[in-house]
């Protein structure tokens, strides 16, 4: 009977017997009603409450539905006083006791267990995460069967571990050891708050519920930045706990029952309702990873969605700064997209043998910065150039005669565009006035389905004269193009995408128009998806291999591609990622001494704006790179990881979060 209202209430719902069970891992010792309480309140909200996502995994689940948080920006949420104030707060106590996981130490991963993935990799033993986990849980039930205590050692555990495995006690330790020193770093804030009580003298301590013993958490923590502490209180020494108030009770016996004590840490129960429990002062800090995954995306692989969720919340949540909400779009969803395209671009680069990389403008910006930072010994293989849809249309008018008018003229039919705006944005200004003598129509009248057939008509019978038009702009980019060129038989031109026209274009203007002998293959992050207009517009190119894709296209992560939608402004919110502040290029043109120059839109008025993007894209790099260069491991970014971050902002539900940042992006029509 047990064994079936168990089964009805935690094995039936994926979801639910996920949550139960981590909840379980969580709170080890969990008050057995409680747990129940927790278990009911599950089922209600699933059965009763019809909270269908409670029955999702959360390893496996469908597309994600959080709720972004948009009335500030996120680190707002977890601002603290200033370190120094902070401090000052804590000096009037005699002692002052301090936690070490998630409040003076960060680990570079979102769940702690996560490092045994990488023990287990070390170790090439399968599945070793669940059977690490498990020979925790064993050994738990083993010491409290024998000695009434929860309380374990690493060695108790590993005990477990070398009994039911072929690895040697001493190996595993020493492995595990070894990725708990990689994967933990100093909680920037809480460093500057006790530099200051260091300053002054103060009787600091260490209290922590851990089967890391006292000798190793003092290395780890020196390691991490911090100076010896007074005493060190590490559960596995004594066989109590902050859990049970007892451990508190071992401090002010050795201590001194006279002295007055604080303690700051994350567990609402073991650090403050305990402390209090035993009339110690408590300050709650807020774990990063408790406040920050409500708004992390669970949709990755494991080990990279892991890290990546950390990086994103040590950085947002520990208290330190308050970051714009440009910045933290930068940082949180665009950091690890600009990681992984990077590499994607450096992993192709390398294997074709490709002499140069193009970064085309505006998008290629911050790529190249990116780039840069990653690969520096290739600076002098990459540049960034000055490249436009707008100019790639006019100087290839004479072959894509058909894309010219569609993007032309098409596109804006019925967009309030005057005959003369059209003209002027064609750079056909010349021919205005006979156009409109020709077909009858005022310069002032709008685009519309009833006279763009005429025009168009019009157009292609004097398209030796069009195309005279842009012989200086062809001749031009020629001059600029060939300086960039010279030497190269192969190159690559980066873009966000999505047609990914720019490149191809190029490839044809540089090969046929100018006659430089040189194959260009297009890099772009995303392309043409099954709700785009022209949906198969690139496929020829994507087959022949001059198109590659990142993120997605018709032949991989074909989830996203059917996901995608530039009606819903996709498209814009990913190249506000990238887009530079600097106008966009209109086009090559010469000066008075016969050289070219380079004619550009107006800038972005909200250069500032756009800084901060790029800054916070920057500093997930630079963190990236300094996590992987502390694990000594490449960790793999795939198109599909990359994208996930952005699955909740493209959500419907979310609409208010991009509401404040949809004024800095580009207007979408050309011209």
């Amino acid at each position: 009977m047990k064994d079936r209202i168990y089964g009805l209430l935690v094995n039936r719902v994926p979801g639910i017997r996920e949550r139960y069970l981590n909840k379980r891992n969580q709170n080890h010792g969990m008050n057995r009603y409680k747990a129940l309480f927790y278990l009911l309140w599950l089922n209600i909200q699933y059965y009763l409450l019809f909270q269908r996502n409670i029955g999702q995994s959360q390893r496996c689940p469908f597309y994600e539905e959080k709720i972004l948080y948009n009335k500030d920006s996120e680190s707002s949420l977890s601002k603290l006083d200033n370190p120094e104030v902070f401090a000052q707060k804590l000096m009037k106590y005699d002692v002052i006791s301090f936690d070490v996981f998630d409040t003076l130490i960060l680990r570079s991963i979102s769940n702690p267990t996560d490092v045994f993935f990488f023990v287990g990799m070390k170790l090439q033993y399968p599945d070793f995460k669940r059977i690490r986990i498990e020979a925790e849980q064993k050994a738990r039930q083993i010491k409290y069967n024998k000695k009434g205590t929860w309380e374990i050692s690493l060695e108790e555990i590993w005990d477990v571990i070398e009994n039911e495995t072929g690895i040697s006690k001493q190996t595993g330790i020493k492995t595990e050891l070894e990725y708990e020193k990689i994967f933990c770093k100093a909680n920037p804030y809480m460093l500057k708050v006790i530099k200051e009580l260091q300053k002054a003298n103060k009787k600091i301590i260490i209290t922590s519920d851990m089967y890391l013993g006292k000798d190793f958490i003092k290395e780890l923590l020196s390691q991490c930045g911090y100076d010896t502490f007074y005493k060190y209180y590490v559960s596995c020494d004594y066989n109590k706990s902050k859990h049970d108030g007892s451990l508190y009770e071992i401090i002010k016996q050795e201590i001194g029952g006279q002295l007055t004590y604080v303690h700051i840490g994350d567990h609402e129960f073991s650090d403050k309702e305990q402390a209090l429990m035993h009339n110690i002062k408590a300050y709650l800090y807020n774990n990063v990873n408790h406040i920050g995954n409500k708004y992390r995306t669970e949709d990755m692989s494991a080990i990279t969605g892991s890290i990546y969720r950390a990086i994103i919340n040590n950085h947002i949540h520990n208290g330190l700064s308050n970051f714009s909400r440009e910045y933290e779009y930068g940082f949180i969803y665009g950091g690890l997209f600009v990681t992984g395209y990077c590499r994607f671009i450096h992993d192709y680069i390398k294997s074709h043998n490709t002499d140069k990389i193009l970064f085309l403008s505006r998008d290629g910006a911050v790529l190249v910065k990116a780039y840069n930072l990653m690969y520096p010994e290739e600076n002098k293989n990459t540049e960034y150039v000055y490249w436009s849809r707008l100019a790639a249309i006019k100087l290839s008018a004479q072959y894509y005669k058909n894309d010219y008018f569609r993007r032309f003229l098409y596109h804006k039919v019925n967009q309030k565009y005057t005959i003369r705006q059209i003209m002027q944005s064609m750079e056909l200004t010349s021919m205005l006035e006979s156009l409109c003598s020709a077909i009858k129509i005022h310069p002032e009248m709008e685009l519309t389905y009833k006279n763009v057939e005429k025009i168009k008509k019009y157009l292609i019978d004097s398209w030796q004269q069009v195309l005279k038009c842009y012989e200086e702009q062809i001749n031009a980019g020629k001059q600029y193009y060939s300086v960039i060129l010279n030497g190269c038989k192969s190159v690559a031109a980066v873009d966000i995408g999505w047609a990914g026209s720019g490149a191809v274009m190029l490839n044809y203007i540089v090969n046929n128009i100018w006659n430089i002998s040189c194959t260009i293959t297009g890099i772009i992050a995303g392309t043409n998806t099954c709700l785009s207009l022209e949906t198969d517009a690139m496929e020829q190119f994507l087959l022949n291999g001059q198109l590659v894709s990142y993120m997605y296209s018709q032949y991989k992560n074909r989830d996203l591609w059917k996901l995608h939608d530039p009606a819903k402004n996709h498209n814009l919110y990913w190249e506000l990622l990238l887009g530079d502040s600097n106008g966009s290029l209109k086009g090559f043109y010469f000066d008075h001494d016969g050289n070219y120059e380079l004619k550009f839109k107006e800038d972005n008025a909200n250069k500032e704006s756009i800084y901060e993007i790029h800054r916070g894209i920057l500093d997930f790099v630079q963190q990236f790179l300094q996590l992987e260069k502390r694990i000594d491991h490449i960790i793999p970014i795939s198109g599909r990881d990359a994208y996930a971050p952005m699955i909740n902002i493209e959500n419907k539900k979310n609409k208010k979060f991009m509401k404040d940042l949809e004024g800095l992006m580009d207007e979408i029509h050309i011209g």
